[in-house]
Formats: C-alpha cells, sequence, structure tokens
C-alpha cells in the first residue's frame, strides 16, 4: 500500500505472500463441511440467512459508508456498535478496512490500487490481495478515525467480534448453529463483499464515464444491498445513496433512512440533482 507496490507487481512470487494468514480463511471454509456431521436443522438455515443480512449491512453501512466514505454522521456510541458489527463478519478491523478502501478510490484501477482486475486479475482482486503483504494498517490514511482509541483496540483485536458471535451461535444452537448459522453465512458474505472488488469492475453496465472500469449490476446490487451500483458510487463516492434512482434497489440506504428516522443517524450525504440529471444523458 505504497510506492513500492508497482513494482513489487511486476516482481511478484508465491513466497512474497503470506501464507500464515491464509489459515482462518481456509478453516472457515472447510467448517462448512461440518454440516456433514452435525446435520442441519430450520434454526441453523434461519440463523444463516439473519446474520448473512445484519452483518452484510455492518459490512456496507458500517465498513464502507460510514468508516471509509464518512457518508454520514452519528454518535460515538453508535459508531461503535457499528464497527462491532462490521468487525462480527471477520474481515479485519475498522482502520484496516478503511485505510484499503481509501487507497482504492485514491487509485482505482490504476498502478496503486490494492485490488484492480485491470491489472492483476479476478482472483487477485477478488481475495489474493488480501494475503499480499497488506496485513499493516496505514494509520495516516485514517486520522480521523484513529484518534478513537475504542476503534483502534477493535482494529488491533479485530477478532473478537467474530470469535464472540461463534460461541453465542454455538452455544444458542448447537453444532449445526455454528457450522451453518456462522460459518456458511460467513463464507457468502465474503465472496459476496469480495466480488464488488472484483465482478464489478468487470461485469455489468456503465452509466457514468469514470476513469476505472467500475460498473452498476442489479444481482450484485440485491447480493450485497446496494453495493453493486458501483458505477454510481465510483463517480460520487461521498454518497449514502449508491442507487441513484428509485429503481436502483439500495436496501441499506433504506435501512439507514430509518435509522435516520429514529435518530441514531444523521446528515445523510445524498446525490446532488445535477449528478442525477448527468446520469440520464
Amino acid at each position: 500500500m505504497n510506492s513500492t507496490r508497482a513494482a513489487r507487481r511486476s516482481g511478484r512470487r508465491l513466497s512474497d505472500f503470506e501464507w500464515l494468514h491464509t489459515l482462518p480463511f481456509v478453516a472457515a471454509h472447510l467448517a462448512v463441511f461440518g454440516i456433514f456431521w452435525s446435520g442441519w436443522t430450520w434454526s441453523a438455515a434461519i440463523c444463516c440467512l439473519i446474520l448473512y443480512a445484519v452483518r452484510m449491512f455492518g459490512v456496507t453501512a458500517g465498513y464502507h459508508r460510514y468508516f471509509s466514505h464518512r457518508s454520514f454522521k452519528t454518535s460515538r456510541v453508535f459508531q461503535f456498535v457499528l464497527a462491532v458489527l462490521a468487525q462480527s463478519s471477520g474481515q479485519k478491523g475498522v482502520l484496516w478496512w478503511a485505510a484499503h478502501h481509501r487507497q482504492h478510490h485514491r487509485h482505482s484501477d490504476q498502478e496503486e490500487d490494492v485490488h484492480s482486475p485491470r491489472l492483476d486479475g479476478f482472483w487477485y482482486s477478488h481475495l489474493g490481495w488480501l494475503w499480499d503483504q497488506t496485513s499493516d494498517t496505514d494509520l495516516k490514511q485514517v486520522r480521523d478515525l484513529a484518534r478513537y482509541p475504542e476503534l483502534r483496540w477493535l482494529n488491533r483485536y479485530y477478532l473478537v467480534p467474530p470469535v464472540v458471535l461463534g460461541v453465542l451461535v454455538v452455544w444458542l444452537l448447537g453444532w449445526s448453529g455454528l457450522f451453518i448459522g456462522f460459518f456458511l453465512s460467513t463464507v457468502f458474505l465474503w465472496h459476496s463483499t469480495f466480488a464488488i472488488n472484483s465482478l464489478a469492475h468487470i461485469w455489468g453496465r456503465r452509466r457514468y464515464p469514470t476513469k476505472d472500469d467500475s460498473k452498476n449490476s442489479l444481482l450484485l446490487s440485491l447480493l450485497t444491498f446496494g453495493e453493486g451500483w458501483h458505477n454510481n458510487h465510483h463517480y460520487f463516492p461521498a454518497s449514502v445513496r449508491q442507487g441513484f434512482y428509485w429503481w436502483e434497489i439500495d436496501i441499506t440506504y433504506y435501512v439507514l433512512r430509518g435509522l435516520e428516522a429514529i435518530g441514531c443517524v444523521w446528515d445523510l450525504c445524498e446525490p446532488p440533482a445535477a449528478i442525477l440529471r448527468r446520469g440520464h444523458n
């Protein structure tokens, strides 16, 4: 995540990857097969759907729209709630996530981009970049967030929220709850999120002439609660609303509007009228 990235890209070797750090990722995928030992239950299946939905909102509203782009405001208490909810998805700390995402937007599909399908191909942008010497958090990218000690603590001990959630699930629903409710939903959540880094720069339609390859996709938007309107987002990243028009389904935005109505969030940044008119041309 620095000026040596282009040089490292040209000379990248398999031995350069942080392979030890892939073990939790691989273990989570293998844990799904525990279903053949535990069997399945309706409660575990319902848990899987609920945990996918709730944590997807944590990723989209928390990691992305709030911590990365500050597209709305909230209290310090609810900020912490969003951070815990986001990190329960097992996608590292909020400072780490926001720092890398801000780097991506500054250099989208250019040499300094951390995950560009144009430069590195589908699989690298989907998940390979996670272990290509990217484990550190560049606090210079997130000075506005790093001033909160509770966020720094969460960022350091990023496994606490998902581990606590996993323990609660197995305590309440048994082993089938763990394998199906927790691990299966986590794996689906990971790959749906990663698809925005990879597929959303390869597949879909372009409304706005951005400098990158970002595209809009209804399917990805449904899977990720609105993140699939990626070309819209790259054209005006500050917007809390990524489905710019009424027919572009953006579930995260709808939930945030509900939270605004009860006072949990405020000052939601909307796309300006000029940008909406430009999208019709």
